[in-house]
């Protein structure tokens, strides 16, 4: 039976029984979270763009900051969620549609909470690279700088413009590994909380799948004694037509029977 199945199923059983009553709270929050989560997919989508141009001709200062700045926005939406996640598995007196709209948000933001772990990781590793990239090119700039010492005399001048300009650009590479390397400590902390989150959450799922296995067993139950039920049902309403069929069958007899005995005595 697929969730839609089980799910009207059950709204249409504990519909006519009045089993169902509508909570505010519940709807709001839920409506909370999953505004939320469809605001996380969108903040994925754009970060995945961005990252991807990391390391490659694209890639601008400008990127990398907003790559920065995504991260750490969606990193907080992605706590505001779990939090949200949480507060709702533990909403008491949840009605069985409840429970299952509580179960579609957490497996939902496991889903969508999976993917930015990776993208974090898909930058971070990218981050990586860069870093890797700066540094040779800092042990560059000091090779050249050790071959000119050995140049003649009477290029000393070029060489001391040459020596500056190199160490300019050393410095620059050194600021840059600076600042990327303390970007990738913050993805790995980033990385190492959500994980945290992730492992949670994904427990919260655990558990709720094995609340809907039990409802969608003892809804299997239910059908299955009423469909054994009906099949009782009929198989009484059979018997119970023919003892009305045997019935009338002896009460023809009977009368035939009477019939004869009577005009037996008037004919004698």
């Amino acid at each position: 039976m697929s969730y839609d199945q089980l799910s009207s199923l059950e709204a249409g059983r504990s519909g006519r029984h009045g089993g169902y009553t509508d909570d505010p709270e519940f709807k709001q929050l839920q409506s909370q979270l999953t505004n939320k989560i469809f605001n996380l997919r969108r903040n994925i989508q754009q970060l995945t763009t961005d990252v991807n141009i990391l390391g490659t001709k694209r890639d601008t200062p400008r990127v990398r900051e907003r790559v920065h700045d995504h991260l750490e926005k969606t990193r907080d939406l992605c706590k505001e969620i779990g939090d949200g996640v949480k507060k709702l598995q533990t909403w008491d007196d949840l009605t069985k549609q409840q429970k299952y709209d509580q179960s579609r948000i957490s497996t939902d933001f496991q889903n969508v909470l999976q993917e930015f772990q990776d993208i974090q990781r898909k930058a971070l590793e990218k981050q990586r690279a860069s870093v890797t990239a700066a540094r040779a090119a800092t042990e560059g700039e000091g090779a050249d700088a050790a071959a000119g010492s050995e140049e003649r005399l009477e290029l000393q001048q070029q060489q001391e413009v040459s020596r500056l300009a190199s160490q300019d650009e050393v410095d620059f590479q050194e600021a840059l590994i600076v600042e990327r390397e303390e970007e990738i400590r913050n993805i790995e902390q980033g990385v190492g909380d959500l994980n945290v989150l992730f492992r949670q959450v994904a427990q919260i799922v655990t558990e709720q799948g094995e609340q809907l296995t039990s409802i969608a067993d003892n809804v299997e139950d239910v059908r299955d004694d009423t469909r054994g039920a009906q099949i009782e049902l009929r198989q009484a309403a059979r018997h119970q037509k023919a003892a009305r069929n045997k019935g009338c069958c002896l009460m023809l007899i009977l009368a035939v029977i009477l019939t004869i005995i009577i005009l037996a005595i008037v004919l004698d």
